[in-house]
């Protein structure tokens, strides 16, 4: 139990960044929500603003965050509802890109018209990470001092910093107040962050398959780091002209895969144990080619100081905090504490525990088993 919620504290966020915004740029088919019928032909776009002061005190000469937006913003910009991405996958929350795409985004059974987020009522947008390897400001990124990547010398962020970001995103979107915040696992720890870093910005927040705080500390950044550095090509973390360290990360994922419970969610459509591992290594392959080692690095020392927790009192947005049956990494066992901790604060919040054998996974393939209570939240947070 001790190492499931050291695991756990392998994925966190925090925010709190000082940020000044000059001209915002915004690619894509503008800064508005996607074409009619786009659940089915989602744009992934870019923001980026000039110098972002993180809580460090040093100054990104310029961020960039990846985002994809569903729905359309009311006029008052008050009907926006944020979803944050888990320790390392994107901000492809649902829908296809075209309608060829294998797969939907990873919480696309609920999120769209007539679901539990409600693209019909609300302008969703789902936000990748600072750190993270799908489009934004992150350590494969170009360093303007040295016109290369900035691998292990991008600046240590927080998870203060990332929710940061994503004010300013919001801000340049036209958002004024959010209905709520939602996310999995290192979204879930945006989530919690983002309650007591801007307590009033959202009516309710929905931490899901997470925690309130991370754990692991320095050792498991250590830990991390020794792993890759097994690969002949690691180079002190300065692998991208060596061709980068496919082979460790591979196995990383794989493992990552199977202690998240993919190869359960697999067994209900692979009946082969076989074919199950080529399919889990198949996923773990295409991961391995784009995530970069220094983001994981990144994004990890940034979720063991992570540590919303003591900042209780200052929540004021209800509280809908889910978990699932069979999560290794932050199990049904911590709920109490977490409620008991959120009670004394004053919090008015609801627990929900989602009953499936699909583990850490479990929130999107088992969406139709806490949808209508995350639909019932939602709609109770406009009351």
């Amino acid at each position: 139990m001790a190492r499931a919620i050291w695991l756990a504290g392998l994925l966190a966020l925090a925010l709190s960044a000082c940020v000044e915004t000059r001209s915002p740029h915004m690619n894509g088919n503008g800064a508005g929500a996607n074409p009619p019928d786009s659940m089915d032909r989602v744009l992934s776009r870019t923001f980026t603003v000039p110098a972002f002061k993180l809580e460090s005190g040093q100054v990104l000469p310029e961020l960039t965050l990846a985002y994809e937006t569903y729905g359309r913003l009311a006029p008052d910009g008050r009907n926006a509802i944020l979803v944050t991405h888990g320790f390392t996958s994107s901000h492809h929350a649902a829908g296809k890109y075209a309608y060829t795409d294998a797969t939907p985004g990873w919480w696309d059974g609920l999120i769209g018209p007539g679901k539990a987020i409600d693209t019909d009522r609300y302008f969703v947008v789902s936000s990748n990470m600072l750190g993270s390897s799908y489009g934004s400001t992150a350590p494969a990124s170009r360093n303007s001092t040295t016109d290369k990547p900035y691998g292990p010398d991008f600046p240590d962020i927080t998870l203060r910093d990332i929710v940061g970001a994503q004010k300013v995103l919001l801000e340049g979107l036209g958002v004024q107040h959010l209905v709520a915040v939602a996310g999995p696992s290192y979204g879930g720890y945006q989530t919690f962050q983002w309650a007591v870093t801007s307590p009033t910005f959202m009516s309710g927040v929905v931490p899901v398959v997470s925690a309130p705080k991370g754990s692991g500390g320095d050792a498991s950044v250590k830990a991390l780091r020794d792993r890759f550095a097994t690969d002949p090509n690691w180079n002190g973390g300065w692998y991208y002209d060596r061709g980068g360290i496919f082979p460790t990360l591979l196995q990383l994922r794989i493992e990552t895969l199977e202690r998240y419970g993919q190869n359960e969610v697999l067994a209900r459509t692979i009946t082969d144990p076989g074919e199950r591992a080529a399919r889990l290594r198949q996923l773990a392959e295409g991961w391995a080619r784009q995530f970069d080692p220094n983001s994981m690095i990144a994004l990890r020392k940034a979720a063991v100081k992570f540590d919303a927790e003591r900042d209780f009192s200052r929540v004021r947005a209800k509280v809908l905090y889910v978990l699932s049956r069979t999560d290794k990494l932050f199990p049904p066992s911590i709920a109490p504490g977490v409620m008991d901790r959120l009670g004394r604060a004053r919090v008015d919040a609801k627990y929900f525990e989602i009953d499936t054998e699909l583990g850490h996974s479990a929130s999107g393939p088992e969406w139709a088993k806490w949808a209508p209570t995350l639909k019932e939240f939602i709609a109770g947070l406009e009351q």
